[in-house]
């Protein structure tokens, strides 16, 4: 059984698995598992509002996915996405206020601002672990609770004059597409999945294409090695995480540019840097892997929020399916001896 056919069936027998252990959740709780799953369904692709919703939360699931996939390529566990995520979120939405540009201008400018605001928030953890070795885990989760409360404290006081949310964003800087959301029956679906394709083929190019990229994999897989043979061990730490930043902040400019148009004070996390998280391990931490997890993922969480209604099942069941998901891919290892014995007894 060759190692491209196993990396494929892993994740794919995790998902079947978490929804197998699903399900006898559901029975064990005295819910109907058939019902609940044709709620899902239905929710996720009834018609084309459910679809055009599933595409849209589909979009920053993508770019949190890459971010954190990018950085474990090179051997690193960028948990930070999320302080990444929120930051860009802001930077994309205080520049679309505080600037009067044409669109050709200004839509650019904020989606860079986010792409930035990313990129510095997660130079600090690259620099630490790269110059000092401080375990790049630890300080991207306290760089989460700087971020979400850095940004609280921006929103009301300079943003905005004591209030919960900012205004909404003139249409110059929006992502949003009146002809997008009329074929979806006025979803919120916008331009920004159109990036979010660009940056899975731009992450892909990256990597298996260029001589930066190859340097980047090569520290992920042995440092010692990739610095014997003459690689900046540090230099490639720093970048790895100043990109993968960089595709959290578009994430964030997605949601504050195309989903809402605005960006409100959060008494919590809004999870889609931790989904992110997911999103990358079920994928195989690869483009094409991310952008088919993050479809999955999408699906899940639009077609959850019809469950209730339709089936009495609450909605929190997917996150149960969806841990159980990271469960079980978190222990492919047991997977793979698996594979692994069914091709042994193939070839006797």
């Amino acid at each position: 059984m060759s190692k491209r056919f196993k990396n494929i069936a892993t994740p794919i027998i995790a998902l079947l698995l978490g929804i197998i252990v699903g399900v006898i959740i559901m029975l064990v709780s005295g819910y109907d598992p058939i019902a609940a799953l044709t709620a899902l369904w239905e929710g996720a692709f009834g018609n084309s509002y459910y679809i055009g919703e599933v595409v849209r939360q589909v979009t920053p699931y993508i770019l949190a996915g890459l971010a954190v996939a990018f950085a474990f390529r090179v051997g690193l566990f960028n948990i930070g996405v999320e302080g990444q995520f929120i930051v860009g979120w802001l930077a994309s939405v205080w520049v679309g206020l505080a600037f009067h540009l044409p669109k050709i201008i200004h839509l650019p400018l904020a989606i860079i601002a986010a792409i930035v605001a990313g990129a510095v928030w997660a130079y600090i953890p690259g620099l630490l672990k790269a110059r000092f070795r401080v375990h790049e885990v630890i300080v991207t989760i306290m760089m989460n609770y700087i971020a979400l409360h850095v940004t609280n404290y921006l929103i009301q006081n300079v943003i905005t004059n004591n209030k919960d949310r900012t205004p909404n964003i003139p249409d110059s800087v929006s992502l949003a597409s009146p002809w997008l959301q009329s074929l979806t029956q006025y979803s919120r679906l916008h331009w920004g999945i159109i990036l979010a394709i660009v940056c899975c083929f731009i992450m892909w190019f990256l990597l298996e294409k260029t001589t930066r990229g190859f340097e980047l994999r090569a520290v992920g897989f042995n440092q010692h090695a990739a610095q014997y043979a003459g690689m900046s061990v540090n230099k490639n730490i720093i970048l790895s995480m100043v990109i993968s930043g960089a595709f959290a902040g578009l994430a964030g400019a997605m949601e504050g540019l195309g989903t809402f148009g605005y960006i409100a004070i959060k008494s919590s996390f809004t999870g889609v840097g931790f989904d992110g998280i997911a999103v990358a391990f079920l994928g195989g931490n690869t483009a094409l892997g991310v952008f088919l997890s993050a479809i999955l993922f999408g699906a899940l969480k639009v077609g959850a929020l019809n469950m209730p209604f339709t089936s009495g099942v609450p909605n929190e069941l997917v996150d149960i399916i969806i841990a159980l998901i990271v469960f079980f891919v978190a222990s492919s290892y047991i997977i793979r001896l698996f594979l692994d014995r069914i091709s042994k007894k193939g070839v006797k």
